[in-house]
Order: structure tokens, then sequence, then C-alpha cells
């Protein structure tokens, strides 16, 4: 957060100290409606699990509605819209590792492998 030029005189003073933070109240205003769509959205992936459809359909209608939500929370609170771009960047790079050390992981240890012997072959 920047901070606001030292006045010069008495009456700059009195007229900054009166002026309005609208950019506060402006980001204010969105975090809330932010924090309300979140909350639709949350309501809306509860009701989707009721739905008689396909196990593949409701899974795939749940984990868009999570990016969106993961998109409006990093962008947002976490503040990187306001961010220069080479920091979003490095965020991206480090999610994209972490995914495919997640998948590796499933991998390695999902395989067929990975099952402990039961017995030593004589």
């Amino acid at each position: 957060m920047s901070t606001p030029h030292a006045p010069h005189s008495a009456s700059e003073a009195v007229a900054q100290a009166d002026a309005p933070h609208h950019g506060d109240d402006n980001k204010f205003q969105i975090y809330v409606k932010i924090a309300m769509l979140l909350a639709v959205i949350t309501g809306i992936e509860i009701v989707v699990i009721f739905f008689p459809f396909a196990k593949w359909v409701i899974v795939t209608i749940l984990a868009a509605l999570s990016l969106v939500k993961f998109l409006y929370v990093i962008f947002y609170f976490m503040h990187l819209r306001w961010d220069k771009a080479f920091c979003t960047v490095l965020f991206f790079i480090g999610m994209i590792m972490a995914g495919g050390t997640l998948w590796a992981l499933i991998a390695i240890f999902g395989s067929h492998d990975s099952i402990p012997l039961t017995s030593l072959p004589q």
C-alpha cells in the first residue's frame, strides 16, 4: 500500500485528512462482491452433488466451479491482479511444478509395481 505524499501546508493537511478514500472503499466493495459470488458458487456446488447426473458430469461441473473460485481467490484476495506479471508467472510456475509432482507421485504409488509381494519366491 502506498503512502500519501506529505502535505506542504496546514490547509493541505486538513484537505488530505477530510478527503474520502474512494480507492479503499472501492476495493472493499469488490472484496465483498467476490465473497458473495464465492458463497453462491459454493451453494451451487452443494446443490449439484444431489443432481441425478452421471458421476463424470458432476465431477466436471465441480472441477470447473472450483477452478473459477480458485482464480478469483488468487487474483483478488492474494492480490495477483495488482502485482507485476512476473509475480503471477512465478506463481503459476510453482503451481505447474506442484501439479507435476502430484501427478508423478500418483503415477508411482498407484502403479501395479508398487504393490508389495505377499511372499518371496523360493
